[in-house]
């Protein structure tokens, strides 16, 4: 698949996912594109975790109570250092982005599917219990949770919003 299908075709799926395992080897190409996505002044200041144990992958399944998760055959996680790298400022959230979203094309390319999880990490104390489940250091925080597998359910994208509504030439809603 090339990249403007992989970038038409990736969606959000919270669906079930088959018995199918995901292979260590698309795993570490999945990472991969994440750890080669851009980092602020080259930071690198995203980590990832890859787990592919399924009893871990049922902890972590546990800690979310998320459908998706339960059927999951591995997981994703960022975790980023919001040390700062251009003055004062950090970009940690956006480094993040930066490797989720390409991780996201990567498994769209590969036949698998995931959702970004983000906002459920910030309630109960989720991300800090994922993180000392895996051993992440303190100064690091626990962003986005991926959770892969093949689908067991049909997939479609939401229907995007045509580009003249949402992006313009030269002045924002005009013509230019």
């Amino acid at each position: 698949m090339d990249l403007l299908q992989a970038i038409a075709q990736r969606h959000s799926y919270r669906g079930k996912f088959t018995d199918t395992a995901v292979s260590r080897d698309d795993l570490r190409m999945i990472a991969q594109a994440g750890l080669d996505a851009p980092s602020a002044c080259n930071g690198q200041v995203a980590s990832l975790v890859v787990v592919d144990d399924v009893p871990l992958v049922r902890e972590i399944a546990a800690i979310v109570d998320k459908p998706v998760c339960w059927t999951a055959k591995a997981m994703i996680v960022c975790a980023v250092d919001p040390r700062p790298v251009f003055a004062d400022l950090s970009f940690a959230a956006e480094d993040c982005a930066a490797a989720v979203e390409n991780m996201l094309l990567t498994i769209t390319s590969l036949g698998y599917a995931s959702v970004w999880l983000d906002g459920v990490l910030r309630r109960e104390h989720r991300a800090a219990r994922i993180a000392k489940l895996l051993g992440i250091p303190d100064r690091l925080t626990v962003r986005v949770l991926l959770p892969i597998g093949v689908p067991a359910e049909p997939v479609s994208g939401i229907e995007k919003l045509a580009f003249d509504r949402r992006a313009w030439f030269n002045r924002y809603g005009g013509e230019g």
